[in-house]
Order: structure tokens, then sequence, then C-alpha cells
């Protein structure tokens, strides 16, 4: 962690291979002092040594203010951790070799070492002379004094940046609050929660982990699959994984770079982090053993105590955010087995064409009410041919009450109508509405209930509205006609206002177009304005193919988060009855 510690102080430091004026003001400090052609702040990074406050050396390094190690003397300062004070490189064993004498005319040599709040080696502050030199003890003094304060003005950057982070950490955990609260399924909490970090030292892969009796399980953004993702999407629980490792161990596991991944880690383990190109990871359980949480990142990285401090608080509001989403999901998946389970499968009817289309609602639990239904009805001894009955309807509510509530009005309006011997759409919404003021059904629902019957070579509609979003009628010729007739809410009132049926003729061609407000309700948008755009979209489109039509027709609603589910039943007039 030494090495680390000292690279990830220099990252905090923020300086490179660059000038930088407040080192650079040093550099000059020293050969103004001490006398000498060439001054160097002269920091060493992994691979290199770079000069953010330089006086005097020669072309090109001038420019480039940087070297390889093979040009360094900062790294024997570094090494030893104490002042390198010569007065002829090349009579020294140890430097004698060094590429810096033929190519940066480094003949006399005096470097301190910088230091951090840590204790940390960061560079050197060093003086440079082009012939053999005796450094006196005063010019040695001078250099090391300004060498404290040049280390006192790296920790002021260094703490400067920490205090920056910190600030940074405390936004993300405000963002982590708000953002994650409001995910809507896993998925989406994964994507979110990537979404939450960016910048150079922040994690390059963002990965979750659920616990199931199997092990764990990788939850995948759809839109961000990543290689290792798709080769490992589950790890056995006693996988030799850093990730397994926390779950079992219910603790943090850190890795700090790569050597300490194959030290502790199996081969498996290293090849998929290998693949993505990372070298480090942290790895928080999530509470009540529900998962792990993974940061990755592509760098050896160091873990500070605030950093770590806030990703176990992010691991926090995400284990609420999967307990909130399973939950979710479980009501969702019970609402929308049920719903299924009582919708309709459209009988097939000589003359007529049909076709109908569920969408549940995507908002949390946001799931319920609307129904569509078709049956045939018995057969008369006057009328050989069978009419068919039609029904819309949305419940007014968004919950698996109002799924349930849905299945009991579907029926009592079959039995309404089969009922009534005239089988008037009327009359069976009449019954079903004085259901509503005495069995306890909820606030109310919205209704259209329509009868097809053969008239002669045609179809004759009867249909009567509860309240309910007018239906369309498309005629061959492309015109669309709103079908306003409607009558109150079923609400249980007491008030005695009648329900009436309305009729109108369905000539060959014709296409009837039954919905819920799911279709057309958007929260900026006047409801009136919506439904003439799905007239006019049937107008346009009406002659397609009916999935195609109803693919035309929901185009749009899935990428938007939907509060209410969506119902449509449509039927075309493709011959006569007979």
């Amino acid at each position: 962690m030494g090495e680390l510690g000292r690279l990830d102080a220099l990252r905090l430091a923020g300086l490179g291979a660059a000038a930088d004026q407040g080192m650079d003001r040093f550099a000059r400090l020293v050969t103004r002092l001490l006398g000498v052609p060439v001054s160097l702040v002269s920091l060493l990074e992994a691979d290199r040594q770079v000069f953010p406050g330089m006086v005097g050396l020669a072309e090109p390094w001038a420019a480039r203010r940087e070297t390889p190690l093979s040009h360094s003397f900062c790294q024997h300062v570094i090494v030893d951790g104490r002042p390198l004070i010569l007065g002829d490189t090349r009579t020294h064993p140890r430097t004698c070799g060094s590429l810096a004498i033929p190519d940066l005319q480094v003949i006399a040599y005096a470097g301190m070492p910088l230091t951090d709040a840590d204790g940390h080696v960061l560079g050197s502050l060093c003086a440079i002379d082009h012939t053999p030199r005796q450094w006196s003890a005063d010019e040695l003094q001078d250099l090391e004094d300004l060498t404290a304060a040049c280390s006192v003005e790296l920790r002021l950057r260094i703490a400067t940046e920490l205090i920056r982070q910190d600030r940074d950490h405390a936004g993300l955990l405000l963002r982590a609050s708000v953002e994650l609260g409001h995910s809507r399924g896993l998925a989406d909490l994964t994507r979110r929660l990537r979404h939450l970090f960016g910048g150079p030292s922040e994690p390059s892969f963002v990965g979750l982990l659920l616990a199931d009796a199997h092990g764990l399980r990788r939850v995948v953004d759809p839109d961000d699959v990543r290689p290792v993702e798709a080769a490992l999407d589950r790890l056995d629980l006693d996988a030799d994984f850093p990730s397994a490792r926390a779950l079992r161990d219910g603790r943090t596991v850190f890795v700090p770079d790569h050597e300490a991944l194959v030290a502790g880690f199996s081969a498996e383990a290293v090849a998929g982090y290998d693949s993505l190109g990372l070298r480090s990871v942290l790895c928080v359980p999530l509470p009540g053993g529900r998962g792990v949480l993974t940061w990755c990142w592509s760098d050896p990285h160091v873990l500070a105590l605030t950093e770590e401090a806030v990703l176990t608080a992010v691991a926090g509001y995400v284990s609420q955010a999967v307990e909130r989403t399973l939950f979710v999901e479980n009501r969702l998946s019970t609402a929308e087995q049920l719903q299924s389970a009582m919708l309709t499968d459209l009988p097939a009817v000589p003359g007529l064409d049909m076709a109908a289309l569920y969408l549940p609602a995507t908002d949390q639990d946001m799931v319920g009410g609307d129904w569509y239904d078709a049956y045939a009805l018995p057969p008369l001894p006057s009328a050989p041919r069978s009419s068919l009955m039609l029904s819309i309807g949305d419940i007014i509510g968004h919950d698996v009450r109002a799924a349930t509530v849905m299945g009991q009005v579907r029926s009592m309006l079959r039995q309404a109508t089969l009922g009534h011997p005239a089988h008037s759409p009327a009359a069976a919404l009449d019954a079903v509405d004085s259901s509503f003021g005495v069995l306890p059904l909820g606030p109310g629902a919205t209704a259209v209930h329509a009868r097809l019957d053969p008239d002669g070579g045609r179809w004759s509609l009867t249909w009567s509205n509860a309240g309910h979003p007018p239906p369309l009628l498309r005629t061959a010729d492309g015109r669309v006609t709103v079908l306003g007739e409607h009558d109150l809410l079923l609400l249980g009132s007491s008030d005695g206002l009648a329900r009436h049926d309305h009729t109108h003729a369905l000539p060959r061609d014709s296409v009837l177009l039954l919905y819920t407000d799911g279709l057309v309700e958007r929260r900026d948008d006047d409801i009136d304005t919506s439904i003439q755009q799905a007239a006019a979209t049937l107008a346009t489109h009406g002659g397609l193919p009916l999935p195609l039509l109803l693919e035309v027709l929901s185009r749009g609603l899935a990428d938007v988060p939907q509060r209410d589910d969506v119902a449509v039943l449509v039927i075309r007039v493709t011959e006569g009855p007979g």
C-alpha cells in the first residue's frame, strides 16, 4: 500500500508534465540561492519523472518536462527516503551509468525529498550543476528550507483536493438518496447506479449481484451489457471471487491492485477482471444478505476512509431500493397474472376481424382495472346468426384491488347482459351500476358496452357509454366518427338518471375502436386533443392489418413511464353476416 498511497497522493496533488506557476517559483529560488544553472521540482510517477517546476533544462527536455526513469536521480531519493548529495555523479557507483549524465549534463546533484502529510516521498527538489561541485552546508540548509516549504505547498494542494472530494461525496449521497429512490425495476436501478458516478477517480464499473438459493445472480443493465456480465451472469456462493467472499463473510472486501487479486482469488476471478481491464475492486454486502454491490477501477486504487463510508452508505440505499423493487415486482406479477387470467380470448365470428391489446402500467405498482371483453350471444329462433357482445372498461384505482374488482364487474356485466331478454347494453350497465351502490366495489368505473347484430347484409352497432372515452368508427373512405353519446359513470348513485342505447350502422370495411384512457391520456395534454390525434391515426392507418394498426396506435407508449394500463379492442367488418 505504500507505493499505492504515494501514487494516489501524486494524483491528488494534480501536478504532472506541465508548467505550474508555484512549482516554477521554487525552482527559481533554488537557482538564485544556490547559484546553479538547473533546478527541478521532480515528481516520480509509475513509469516516468515529471517536472512541474523547472529552470535551466536544455531542449528537448525543457519542452517535454519529463524523462523516462533511465534519466532519474529522483528515484534514488524516493527509495532511500533521504537527501542524495553528489559532487560528481560520474564517480559514484550508483549513478555513474545514468543517462542523465550525457543527455541532461547532470554532473553535480543535490536532491531533497518532497513529502506529503503521511510521509510518502513524492519526488525531490534538486539543484544541478554541469561541473563537479562541493555543496556547502549553507547551500544544503537553504535547499532543505525550500524543500520544506515546497512540501507544505504539495500538502495544501492534496488537502484541498481531499476537501473537494469530500464535498463531492456528500453530493453523491444526496443524489443517490433521490435517484435510487425513484428506480423502476432492477435494471433501472442498475442504470441509475452507474450514472451516479463520473470523473477520472470514480469507478470504471459498478455491478449489482443479488443473492438467491443458489448463490449470486447478476443484475444487468440491458443498455450497457459488459462481456463479463454475459459470461459470468451467476456465481456460486463458494466461488473464489471477491463478491462471493463478501457475501459469505458478511463484510466488505477490498482488492487494491492486480497483485492482490492474483494472490487472493481464483484464476477464473482474475481472468474475469482482466477481460474488463479492471485492477481494483470494492465489494460491499447489502444488509440482510440480499446481495453484493461492487465498484471496480481500471487502475490500482487507494480507498480513503471517507470514500469507503460513502460507498457503504450508497450500498444501504441500494438495499432499500432492491427490497422495494422486489416487493413491487411481486405485487405487479400477482396483479398482472390475475388480470391476464381474466382477459378474454377473442371469439371467431364470420364477417368480423378482431384484435386486442393490453399494456400494463410501468410506473411502480400502477396496475389494475382496465379490461376488454368479447363473446357471442346464443342464437335466437328468430335470428339464426348470433350477435356479438363487446365491452371495454376501467375500474377507478390502480392496484391489486382494482384488478379483482375488474373481474367482478366484468362477470356481473356478462350475467346482466345474458339475463336481459333484449340483451340491452344500457340495461346491463344499469344493473351493474346498482351493484356499486350495494357491494363494496370501490369508488366506481367507466365502461362502453356494445352489441353487434346481423342486419341483413351488414352489421348494426348498439352501444351504451358509462362515462368512458368515446368509441371511434372509421368507414372505408377513411372518415372517422367519434361516437360521443354517453351517460354517467358507474358510481352506484341513486339519482335515477336513465341510461340509453344508441345505434349506428357498420358497413363493410368499417373499423370500430374501443379503448381505455391509458391510450390517450397524457399529463400535459388535453384528453380531447389526444382523442382527436388517435382518430387521425385511425383515419390514416385504419386500412392496415389489425395487429399492425394496434402497433401504430400504441407507438411511443413504451418510451415514457405509463401511470395507467392500456386496453384496446378493435373490430373490422370484412363482409356481411350472411
